[in-house]
């Protein structure tokens, strides 16, 4: 086998190999570095895909921004429930606290009447509750239809998210009877049908091709982005 040529070392001021290039001690010549060419800006990066469109070419809204909007729309509803019933429910809860607390001369605890414990306490606690339930379904119809309509399909936390309802079918208008199906399912019957309001709420993350959830469906409209 033939060995390599030695390695001569240059002459002190002497000049280096031909093309800048050193020599490799054993006498082979080490390859210049990769340079890539001018201009090049590395590999090809991939496309995002174009976002999906409704039927009049808007933009569908995404699951976050709409998330984010119901959230704000149900702060504002809880808001108005305990300015409402936040007095009540504390008179009520005061009342029947010092009923069950109430001590005799001798300092053993008043045994309460359960008669009068309901009737006086306990059923205007139910009653209360179940005021509580109706103004809210009440609350929702006003704010989700007639304030939706009277804002061109936008709630204010679809307004902040720039969101807003329109008819899958772009030549209908938004009416309150596509607005009042989307409360129903949303809203009303959520209520009653246990875990209806998740499976409704997250129905848009499969959906397709208009990624609508359940009440978008019942009423024939999807949720779009606007510049405004």
């Amino acid at each position: 086998m033939s060995q390599p040529p030695p390695y001569v070392t240059p002459p002190a001021g002497g000049h280096p190999p031909a093309g800048g290039v050193p020599p490799h001690p054993h006498g082979y010549a080490i390859p210049p570095q990769y340079a890539p060419p001018p201009g090049w800006a590395g590999p090809p990066r991939p496309v995002p895909p174009p976002p999906a469109l409704a039927p009049n070419g808007q933009p569908l809204a995404s699951f976050p921004d709409r998330l984010l909007a119901w959230l704000i729309d149900t702060a504002l509803a809880t808001a108005v429930a305990l300015v409402v019933f936040l007095p009540v429910y504390l008179v009520l809860w005061f009342r029947m606290f010092v009923a069950v607390t109430r001590i005799n001369p001798d300092g053993t605890p008043v045994e309460p009447d359960p008669r009068t414990l309901f009737l006086d306490y306990l059923l205007p606690l139910l009653l209360a509750q179940l005021g509580l339930f109706v103004l809210m379904i009440g609350l929702y119809w006003l704010y989700h239809v007639e304030y939706l309509l009277r804002r061109d399909g936008q709630t204010f936390g679809k307004k902040v998210m720039k969101l807003r309802v329109v008819p899958l079918d772009p030549a209908r208008r938004l009416t309150r009877r596509a607005a009042g199906r989307r409360w129903v399912v949303q809203f009303l019957a959520s209520s009653f049908v246990p875990f209806l309001s998740y499976v409704d709420g997250f129905w848009q993350l499969w959906d397709q091709p208009w990624q609508q959830c359940l009440h978008d469906k019942f009423a024939e409209t999807v949720v779009v982005k606007v510049a405004e």
